[in-house]
């Protein structure tokens, strides 16, 4: 389930980051099939007819759970948790589980990770000892613990429906009873689980599993801090279904959320990571796999964490003694046009032509092609500054909108304070410039112009070309550029976390189309519709689509006039293959060089890659990373 804003402004160039959305931490859809059949126990599959939504008072959910509110419970869930059994009920091709371990809500490559948590290693002599100390004894003779009134130790587990779930929750309910736990798990539809008024945004669970996604920027406010628990008084906003208020952590993750000082910013989601940690109210149980394959001599590919291309350095891959590699899509994109088209396979295949100027490797940022650095206040590429922004000016007021300057609009002034705007106040405002690398070519032998990037701005700018997210253009007021350079200047009050990824990329307004107009004159409303644009675009990456057959490949040739030097492989095909058992057949008889995780999932394909890389002599590489995506189970802390 991914509550994470993305940032949509695509670039020609894929400029991809908070204005193009190539680099953004993509999430990849895992189909998981069940490979080990585990017993379930005390087991409802939920079918949901209809929904009726029921008035309660508005002081319901404040009441402390009378179990889960017992801190020694909830660690004890943790430490009977055997999360490496877990990961192998679904995931039988990891060697090691442990990899796949979080003891946080951020990834542990993460660059705001803390070391030093508290960890909770399977251990249940531990837990045993735990709930002993809390009251909840197991007699002689019993499989479920009591208390001293006699109320049994029973829990309500919910999740979704997904063979994936069923699976390592029932190895959970398992872990449960050897600790004296009984676990009823109620499997519902995914409609009812995240729906609008219903499951998690009624707080209608006990211990209720779902996923987050992880993202260079940890955000978590909504997620974590006190003043974001869902109850009927506040009309069920924010989305921290846990009902944790700790003060401390709260505090911590909001100042995080509050300052652009990446130091600080270290600092203060350490704070959070440890009191998160020490008081167990949601058990991170394991993050997803992201697979990638390979024929086991190819030299080049880099799978990371966070980064959703691998082909981010193509034009460094080779396989010896070929001139050609063959990638493998089991879907084919509907347009190369990237603007009106986010799919993983069209982004992946763009990214040939385009070249990915901005990679996000372990969930951090850094400048991969073009640019010589990504501008931060640190390195003196941005500017934060205090400016005094005039009646008629456009800023970002308090709620995060963009508008018209008026006397009494209410504002985040220089200091972070809300105040009601007044001739006089100040506000932070940033300023970016850009530095371009020198050299950079089109395929057909031009320079890149500064026209080419005023058009880029132009047409993602344009509702008419398609585009649907206009987040960062709303809010730039400047743009200055030259051949080399951009200046963008951001609107008073709007300062994102990942500023230093707001860049405008470009189109070449020199081509001329086939029909004999300059694209720079074609309306945006067309773009779409061009054969220029949508299946045979220039580009200044390290390849040129020479030729798309629609249903069976597109091929690529190395472009002569790539800045970086000529791509070390001369060729490279798509070739769409029918399905994922196809795609790994034609893998294993070295008719495909490459499959990537849209292809190849995460489930039966990816073990029989498993098998056939682990034997000697191998003909194939696989590539494991943990994925954004990461599973964990909330402890509901009231109950109504």
């Amino acid at each position: 389930m991914n509550k994470s804003k993305k940032w949509a402004l695509a670039a020609g160039a894929m400029i991809v980051s908070m204005v193009a959305s190539a680099c953004q931490p993509q999430v990849v859809t895992q189909v998981v099939e069940v490979t080990k059949e585990v017993q379930v126990v005390q087991t409802q599959v939920v079918q949901v007819e209809s929904t009726v939504e029921v008035e309660v008072a508005p002081d319901a959910w404040t009441t402390p759970h009378p179990i889960l509110s017992d801190l020694r419970v909830r660690q004890a869930i943790a430490y009977c948790s055997n999360r490496p059994e877990i990961i192998a009920s679904v995931y039988s091709f990891v060697d090691d589980p442990s990899a796949l371990l979080m003891d946080s809500p951020i990834q542990k490559s993460h660059w705001a990770h803390a070391d030093g948590l508290p960890q909770y290693e399977f251990d249940p002599a531990k837990g045993a000892a735990l709930l002993d100390e809390a009251g909840w004894t197991l007699a002689e003779g019993a499989s479920i613990r009591t208390n001293a009134a006699g109320d049994s130790l029973s829990l309500r587990f919910t999740t979704t429906n997904a063979a994936f779930r069923q699976t390592w929750a029932a190895v959970f309910e398992s872990n449960m009873a050897d600790c004296g736990i009984q676990i009823v798990r109620l499997h519902a539809p995914g409609s009812w689980w995240f729906g609008s008024s219903t499951g998690l945004r009624r707080r209608d669970f006990e211990l209720g599993a779902f996923a987050w996604v992880g993202e260079a920027d940890p955000g978590g406010r909504t997620l974590y801090a006190c003043d974001q628990i869902p109850t009927p008084a506040n009309d069920w906003q924010g989305q921290n279904y846990m009902g944790w208020c700790n003060e401390t952590a709260s505090k911590a993750m909001i100042a995080a959320n509050g300052t652009l000082d990446r130091a600080e910013r270290i600092r203060q989601y350490a704070i959070f990571q440890q009191e998160f940690a020490k008081d167990m109210v949601s058990l991170p149980v394991f993050a997803r796999v992201e697979a990638n394959a390979t024929a086991a001599g190819l030299v080049g590919p880099d799978p990371a964490p966070g980064e959703p291309y691998v082909v981010n350095n193509v034009y460094e891959w080779e396989l010896p003694g070929a001139d050609t590699l063959i990638f493998g899509y089991t879907q084919e994109p509907a347009t190369l046009f990237t603007l009106i088209e986010s799919a993983f396979v069209a982004t992946n295949a763009y990214g040939l032509i385009s070249g990915f100027g901005i990679t996000s490797k372990n969930y951090d940022y850094a400048a991969n092609l073009y640019f010589t650095q990504l501008p931060t206040i640190e390195n003196g590429g941005a500017t934060l500054s205090e400016v005094e922004p005039k009646a008629g000016d456009l800023v970002v007021d308090a709620a995060g909108e963009v508008v018209e300057l008026a006397e009494g609009t209410m504002v985040k002034d220089a200091s972070g304070a809300e105040v009601a705007w007044a001739p006089g106040v100040k506000m932070q405002q940033i300023v970016l410039n850009w530095q371009l690398e020198e050299g950079i070519t089109w395929s057909d032998g031009e320079p890149l112009k500064a026209a080419d990037m005023e058009l880029n701005k132009k047409i993602v700018c344009d509702p008419e070309s398609g585009a649907v997210d206009f987040t960062v253009c709303e809010r730039t007021v400047g743009f200055e550029v030259t051949d080399t350079t951009q200046k963008i200047t951001l609107a008073p009050g709007y300062t994102p976390p990942l500023y230093f990824t707001i860049v405008y990329g470009w189109y070449p307004s020199h081509q001329v189309l086939s029909d004999g107009r300059r694209l720079a004159d074609v309306p945006a409303s067309e773009w779409s519709t061009l054969t220029e644009v949508a299946e045979t675009p220039l580009g200044t990456g390290p390849y040129v689509i020479t030729e798309w057959t629609k249903g069976q490949q597109m091929v690529f040739t190395a472009n002569q006039f790539f800045y970086k030097g000529v791509p070390k492989t001369p060729n490279i095909i798509i070739k769409f293959i029918a399905d994922s058992q196809q795609a790994v057949a034609q893998l294993l008889t070295g008719d495909v060089d490459m499959l990537f995780g849209e292809t190849l999932g995460a489930g039966a394909e990816v073990q029989t890659v498993r098998d056939e890389a682990a034997k000697e002599g191998a003909t194939v590489k696989l590539y494991l990373t943990p994925s954004a995506t990461w599973e964990h189970i909330d402890f509901n802390l009231n109950i109504r």
